[in-house]
């Protein structure tokens, strides 16, 4: 029996596309580096701040750069991070069914830890039981390390979790920690992306996730 699903965030709770291109196009220009659509930030994002500001700079950009804008990234976003976030249709939804069945939620995300529990509350309510983000000093997804962590403080086993994620780092979290890999059509990345770092099913829109639970009980 499941009792605990575990929730990617960027592009699987929330819609945070807009937010986050508008974050990097603003320190971008500031330096006179090109922008980008925001489109483009699909690609970016899914492995922390860091990775998205070394992926949506030139190639040739340094390492003194990269640290600066990092930072800048991170002192913008965490001013402008609800500017036009929303929870995906649906989602709020899924998680007052989820917990009428009995079932637990949480959070696992590469967002700065800071951001994630600020966020979460805001959209959520009191609905998840953990909210993780990305901690100094704790390896990010897809290393099994957090989910581990979740598991041993829900008492949940394994084979009693689901990890609902858009991305391919988030099948490979799921993979790395022994529970099933349910693929988030709606998020950022591509259902291509989801199947082949081995998604055991995908989710169309939010509520297939009750079906699911109804056809593997």
């Amino acid at each position: 029996m499941i009792r605990l699903v575990i929730f990617d965030l960027d592009g699987t709770l929330l819609n945070t596309l807009d937010d986050l291109a508008a974050a990097g196009n603003h320190v971008l220009a500031e330096h006179g580096m090109p922008t980008h659509p925001v489109e483009a930030f699909k690609i970016f994002v899914g492995d922390g701040i860091r990775k998205l500001v070394e992926r949506m700079c030139p190639p040739d950009t340094n390492e003194e750069m990269l640290v600066q804008l990092h930072q800048e990234y991170n002192r913008w976003y965490g001013t402008h991070s609800e500017d036009q976030t929303r929870p995906y249709p649906g989602i709020i939804e899924l998680l007052d069914q989820l917990l009428k069945r009995g079932v637990h939620t949480a959070v696992l995300s590469n967002k700065p830890h800071p951001i994630a529990r600020a966020l979460c509350p805001r959209y959520f309510g009191d609905r998840l039981m953990l909210v993780h983000g990305q901690r100094e000093g704790f390896p990010r997804k897809p290393d099994r390390a957090l989910v581990d962590e979740i598991l041993q403080l829900t008492g949940t086993s394994a084979a009693q979790c689901l990890y609902v994620g858009d991305s391919g780092v988030d099948m490979q979290t799921a993979k790395n920690s022994g529970v099933t890999a349910l693929g988030a059509a709606w998020g950022f990345r591509s259902v291509e992306e989801l199947r082949a770092n081995g998604a055991d099913a995908i989710l169309e829109k939010p509520a297939d996730l009750l079906k699911f639970l109804v056809e593997t009980t």
